[in-house]
């Protein structure tokens, strides 16, 4: 049987090392002999500098970045902030002296000098000003940078009728946003913290007394009673330091409205992802009251273990941040239906590390109903398998595009069907794998490697963005009849 035509449209992402964002650099908290920190012997330095020296030094300085970031001085003012309670008379000082004590407590990171990969395209919000057969997309991408830290950038374009690409030109600045508390549900603060243990007496004193959606401000204060309460700090630390860690892994990043979305950065911000945002499957869902949502779950990774955590958004602006919780909620690869089946939430994932299963649930972050769809066959995916972000809607079914792991650890991209209505069935299975690393693909980080994390359909295509080699991006389309009819004759 001959393969399915796939046809890579030639459109490549690759790495770019000079699209940097900053970062606050705070030195190591040495202590000196004579009790003060390091950042504090710094800043003296800087406050010893005489009024001409810090105006030629910030000036050569400007000179030298202000090109490369859309709002230095701003920047500059926040960095500050950062360390200005070290200063004893902060309110005596100059502007210059101010922005010039942000640039020594600044650096800049290359947020894709590793790899840039692993893609998911949606349909975007905003579909004005096309010509008939048009569509507009958003595609997310994960950046590695110094250190292998993931993140998740954003590029956009539109496709025509006939599936002809075109990519945005994409901003030479980049940014990451705004980042704001999130509000917290008590129900659901109290069973993620019984999931990791951490629900006792001490934890039940904090959160009696808070009302049913409390802010970081109203926690920390009820943190801060404890020590009313005559509770020992040395008790009540392994608790609260949980209940911090929580908190401060559920946020909200803010991005100008002015901004173009290949601006925008999402860098990881909490504790349950400092090492990396992994793999965003984005997916358009549309509500049973027709109101439209975008969902992406990610891999959040703290250099330890892994963590499952959902993105909402309804314009790619700002952008929720929560935790999943359920004992199913527990692995990479969870991809969301882009719309509820029989009344439900239904989500793809792999919690064993190895098989394809389907969950269920009344509540979009609480996994606990899984079951399994699909289990290693083929050579090609013998050594294990998963899907490539969220299933797409046809006529015939739900297409879920797939990768395995075969000989030599190969990755490459597979298909299924499911039934429209209980997606349990699986109705279809390609035989032969849908896209395999060329040779111009296989080579990199991590060789030998397709990888997806959500494609689109349009006018009759599936049009599938992957990555490769934990090198770069590349885009390809597939006729999707013929791919229906191969999966439907199988």
């Amino acid at each position: 049987m001959n393969p399915i035509a796939v046809t890579r449209t030639g459109i490549r992402f690759l790495p770019d090392p000079r699209r940097v964002i900053t970062r606050p650099f705070l030195p190591g908290e040495r202590i000196f002999p004579d009790g003060h920190s390091r950042a504090k012997v710094v800043l003296d330095r800087i406050l010893a500098m005489s009024e001409p020296e810090v105006a030629s030094t910030l000036e050569a300085t400007q000179q030298l970045f202000e090109n490369r970031h859309k709002d230095l001085t701003v920047i500059l003012e926040q960095h500050y902030d950062i360390v200005a309670s070290y200063i004893d008379n902060p309110g005596a000082l100059s502007e210059q002296r101010r922005h010039l004590i942000g640039t020594y407590f600044t650096h800049e990171y290359s947020i894709e000098a590793a790899a840039l990969g692993n893609p998911s395209m949606v349909p975007a919000p905003d579909q004005s000003g096309l010509n008939p057969g048009e569509q507009r997309f958003v595609m997310s991408m994960r950046a590695i940078g110094e250190g292998h830290v993931s993140s998740i950038e954003f590029r956009s374009g539109v496709i025509d009728a006939q599936a002809n690409i075109t990519i945005d030109r994409t901003s030479e600045y980049a940014g990451t946003g705004q980042r704001r508390a999130a509000i917290y549900e008590n129900t659901f603060f109290r069973d993620k913290l019984a999931e990791l243990g951490a629900i006792n007496e001490i934890a039940m004193l904090v959160l009696d007394p808070l009302p049913g959606r409390f802010t970081l401000i109203e926690l920390e204060a009820a943190i801060g009673d404890l020590d009313n309460q005559g509770i020992d700090r040395s008790i009540s630390a392994l608790t609260t330091r949980t209940m911090h860690w929580l908190a401060a892994s559920n946020y909200e990043t803010v991005f100008a409205e002015d901004s173009q979305i290949s601006e925008r950065v999402i860098f990881p911000a909490g504790p349950t992802e400092s090492h990396g945002m992994e793999d965003a499957r984005f997916v358009r869902f549309t509500d049973e009251d027709g109101s439209v949502i975008y969902y992406a779950t990610y891999t959040a990774f703290d250099g330890f273990q892994i963590l499952p955590q959902l993105i909402e958004t309804e314009d790619f602006v700002s952008f929720r941040i929560a935790t999943l919780r359920g004992s199913c909620a527990q692995n990479k690869g969870i991809a969301l239906f882009p719309r509820k089946v029989g009344g439900r939430y239904a989500a793809l994932c792999r919690h064993d590390n190895e098989n394809n299963f389907l969950m269920m649930s009344d509540d979009v972050r609480f996994w606990a109903e899984t079951n399994l769809i699909q289990e290693p066959q083929r050579p090609w995916e013998l050594m294990q398998l998963g899907n490539c972000g969220s299933p797409l809607e046809t006529e015939a079914g739900w297409l879920v595009i797939t990768h395995g792991v075969g000989p030599l650890r190969r990755y490459t991209l597979g298909a299924i069907l499911l039934d429209i209505d209980d997606p349990l069935r699986v109705i279809g299975h390609l035989k032969e794998p849908l896209l395999q690393p060329n040779d111009e693909e296989r080579d990199g980080y991590v060789p030998n490697v397709v990888y997806s994390c959500g494609s689109m359909i349009h006018n009759d295509h599936l049009v599938l963005p992957y990555g490769f080699s934990d090198v770069g991006a590349g885009i390809a389309t597939v006729p999707l009849p013929d791919l229906l009819t191969r999966l439907t004759a199988t």
